[in-house]
């Protein structure tokens, strides 16, 4: 009878832009009237007929036992109490009410205040829409940095912030920070935005020296090694109390002279700035001479009673210094080696001849007492 007739909803949850279907359950249907509307009871079936033009809802099945329909592209207007009702001798509804969730897209990281060397980077994560609200977190090293949630109700969708202050230093530029959302419709499955901290500094400067020992018709060439944030655009050389020499070319952050001369003796300096300060190095030059050095070595030749000395031209050899700063002395025609050995053997010669004599004068005075009783005897 059309008293026992029924009608049973089923609740339903789906995520923004997915598919609902609405379904209604009937119970001992006799071919009644059967009338599906919208939260603005609006209808959109009538006995299995569709009564509003929106392509988004279809019948899906119509059956004594059954009535579902479909909507396509969930969007949050959607969401409230969908109407079943069975017209008999009295009006039997019920209300299907459709939930649509929405999980928040990857947040944005905002930056309120630049961070500088030695002061504090103000960071802010923002995830604009979810529904319901979305957690925020920020995580570095995997451990979590607390920071100041804000949420702003919108009507269907909420807005969530999260802001956190760090101090940093200039190590910390390119320091890798995680803003994860979380929210119950994505399973576990966070959202993150993987963000590097860009922290400003004042530049350093270092001049990459070149090796060995420079002399006259060799190559500079010089490097200045610069870091800072921003990187400085343009690198300055220049000579202490001097200009640069006319043969000095500059590429970028090298600077190079070719063929040396003592002229270019001196101090070179690297300068570079940015927004935050400015620093300096400098290289001090210092090329040697190629002159060779000649070294007379004295020998004693016999060609009469009187000794002449001849000279022997021996091979050049420039002495090599010990480091830049040496003072390279200039060696005496006449080693002191030769001369102390000759000192040696006049020496020598004088012991031997004072020995000789005395040993003469000795036999000598032997000799006479020897003699003499015997030329008393005679």
């Amino acid at each position: 009878t059309a008293r026992c007739q029924a009608v049973q909803a089923e609740n339903v949850t789906v995520l923004e832009g997915g598919t609902a279907q609405i379904s209604c359950r009937l119970q001992k249907y006799d071919g009644s009237i059967v009338v599906i509307q919208n939260p603005r009871r609006q209808t959109l079936f009538f006995n299995g007929t569709r009564a509003l033009k929106d392509d988004r809802f279809q019948m899906m099945l119509f059956s004594p036992t059954m009535v579902r329909i479909t909507l396509t592209n969930v969007s949050v207007s959607d969401e409230g109490g969908y109407f079943c009702q069975l017209y008999t001798d009295s009006t039997h509804h019920q209300v299907a009410t459709l939930s649509v969730s929405v999980p928040p897209e990857i947040p944005t990281v905002e930056v309120k205040q630049e961070a500088v060397e030695g002061g504090e980077a103000e960071l802010t994560c923002v995830s604009p829409r979810s529904k319901p609200a979305a957690t925020l977190r920020w995580m570095r090293n995997g451990r979590e940095i607390p920071g100041v949630v804000s949420q702003q109700d919108n009507g269907k969708t909420f807005s969530v912030s999260s802001t956190i202050r760090i101090p940093v230093e200039r190590k910390d530029n390119g320091a890798a920070l995680n803003c994860e959302a979380l929210h119950p419709s994505l399973g576990g499955q966070n959202r993150v935005r993987r963000y590097r901290l860009d922290v400003y500094f004042a530049p350093t400067v270092r001049i990459i020296p070149p090796s060995g020992i420079l002399r006259e018709g060799d190559s500079l060439s010089l490097t200045c090694s610069i870091t800072g944030n921003p990187l400085p655009r343009t690198t300055q050389w220049s000579k202490i109390n001097d200009t640069l020499p006319e043969r000095a070319e500059i590429s970028g952050p090298t600077l190079q002279i070719a063929r040396l001369s003592q002229s270019h003796n001196g101090t070179y300096l690297c300068q570079a700035q940015n927004n935050y300060g400015r620093a300096a190095d400098y290289y001090t030059l210092l090329v040697y001479d190629n002159v060779s050095l000649t070294t007379t070595v004295p020998t004693t030749q016999l060609i009469t009673s009187h000794p002449t000395t001849s000279v022997l031209p021996s091979s050049s050899i420039a002495p090599e210094p010990r480091d830049p700063g040496a003072v390279v002395e200039t060696h005496s025609a006449v080693p002191y080696a030769v001369i102390g050995g000759v000192l040696a053997l006049l020496v020598f010669t004088v012991i031997c001849v004072l020995i000789v004599t005395i040993w003469c004068s000795v036999r000598q005075k032997g000799s006479y007492r020897t003699r003499e009783p015997i030329l008393t005897w005679y």
